[in-house]
């Protein structure tokens, strides 16, 4: 009987980890879309993935923004959940999204998947988790930091007025 209500309150959950690309080269000189990771964001990439499926053994959905940096950090999270990179859903209106943004993308959701990974940039991504009211807030979301939520709820149309809950918050430095 234990079992079958454990089961019935993961179907009213929703989880949403929310995660910063990885370190960028800055010296590179074509245009920002296109600015790939550096070496330092090449191995924390797979690094914090392995940290992220220690905890969490299954996600549903990697939804990426299409800049090269951002979907190359997808990609290598991707890997490591044995998920195609074919199968990350890239969204134009992640690059550089803002708050209003992140939610139209979250409330569009179908509710058949219980957890996301969003893959964005700075500034949007910090000002979104302080946004979502869940108890916690950061002053700068750091390259390949993962801001993991959840939510009572069983569909994501209510993502804005569900109640959140930090689950966690990781970055490579937080060793």
């Amino acid at each position: 009987m234990q079992s079958i209500a454990v089961l019935f309150y993961f179907y009213l959950m929703k989880s949403l980890y929310i995660i910063r690309h990885a370190k960028s080269n800055q010296s590179f000189l074509g245009n920002d879309f296109e600015r790939p990771l550096n070496d330092r964001g090449l191995r924390d990439a797979p690094e914090m993935a392995i940290r992220l499926k220690n905890r969490v053994p299954k996600i549903d959905a990697f939804i990426s923004s299409p800049a090269v940096r951002a979907k190359t950090t997808a990609f290598l999270f991707a890997t490591e959940y044995n998920v195609l990179s074919n199968q990350v859903v890239l969204v134009s209106a992640l690059y550089h999204a803002d708050v209003e943004t992140f939610y139209k993308t979250i409330l569009a959701l179908p509710d058949k998947l219980n957890s996301v990974a969003f893959f964005s940039h700075n500034p949007g991504i910090t000002y979104f988790v302080n946004d979502c009211n869940c108890g916690a807030s950061i002053d700068n979301m750091p390259t390949c930091g993962v801001f993991a939520l959840t939510m009572n709820t069983k569909t994501w149309k209510e993502f804005g007025t569900a109640k959140k809950e930090l689950l966690f918050f990781d970055y490579p430095k937080a060793i």
